[in-house]
């Protein structure tokens, strides 16, 4: 019997902007050496798997290489097809079980707001090669539990970045988030990310990259509510709402494409 699967834009108002992912909601749990040839297929940043369980779904995520611990837009693009399919009533809470605990996600009229871990970062030495494979000089160095996190002088330099991927893809780590001020009113921040070592030279909008993102910040600002911009070719706005050890995500998504996988 063939699975619906549908691809979303998420951290987007309008198709072909933001994060495209995958969902496809199977009727049972499948073996992850199946839903990797899936994502693979897919050839997409991620692709996110649901099963029905007692108290909402089972989550994972798939990149085209390997399964993540967790993805932000991914698990927007899921939230929005258990809506938009049919699966919950609008006024129904998105309860995710994952690899990185539970997390929910509520529509917001327009914006899904979802609930994440912070994943704040702690001062690090650069590890070898990074300023080289970014070509910049960074002016701060920091890594959580996934990623490096680099802040670059200023928002030119942020969007003028060319990375050597291959150097990239051999710092041992998820990926790397650079982020830079703005140089105009209308955004808190702006970033980048880069995760060459699990098979995305450059994620368009990186969900999980906020969680680490959001407490840096808004350290730094001294707000706990910002608005940021992800400053890829596609780019994508997200909300912010920090509250303890817990952060508050919001984005917009939208379908754009509805399938059948045969296997």
């Amino acid at each position: 019997m063939p699975l619906p699967i549908v691809q979303i834009d998420a951290f987007a108002a309008k198709p072909f902007a933001g994060n495209p992912a995958a969902v496809c909601v199977l009727p049972a749990a499948r073996e992850a050496s199946w839903m990797q040839n899936v994502a693979l297929e897919m050839n997409l940043s991620e692709t996110a798997f649901l099963v029905p369980a007692t108290d909402g779904f089972d989550l994972r995520w798939f990149s085209p290489v390997a399964e993540v611990d967790l993805c932000g837009h991914a698990t927007l693009a899921s939230a929005h097809a258990l809506w938009d399919c049919g699966h919950l009533k609008p006024n129904q809470q998105a309860r995710f079980h994952t690899r990185s605990g539970l997390l929910t996600a509520d529509k917001r009229g327009d914006w899904i707001e979802m609930d994440f871990p912070v994943k704040a970062e702690e001062t690090a030495a650069a590890p070898p090669g990074l300023a080289e494979a970014l070509g910049v000089k960074p002016q701060y160095v920091g890594r959580n539990k996934f990623d490096y996190l680099v802040e670059v002088e200023s928002e030119t330099t942020l969007r003028n970045l060319k990375p050597n991927f291959s150097l990239l893809s051999e710092v041992t780590v998820r990926g790397v988030i650079v982020t830079a001020l703005p140089e105009s009113n209308g955004f808190d921040f702006l970033s980048r990310f880069f995760a060459p070592a699990v098979g995305i030279n450059e994620d368009p909008v990186t969900g999980s990259a906020h969680c680490c993102l959001a407490p840096y910040w808004s350290k730094r600002l001294g707000k706990t509510e910002l608005t940021a911009y992800q400053a890829s070719a596609r780019g994508g706005v997200v909300r912010l709402r920090l509250n303890g050890d817990r952060v508050r995500i919001g984005g917009q998504a939208v379908t754009v494409l509805r399938g059948e996988l045969f296997d």
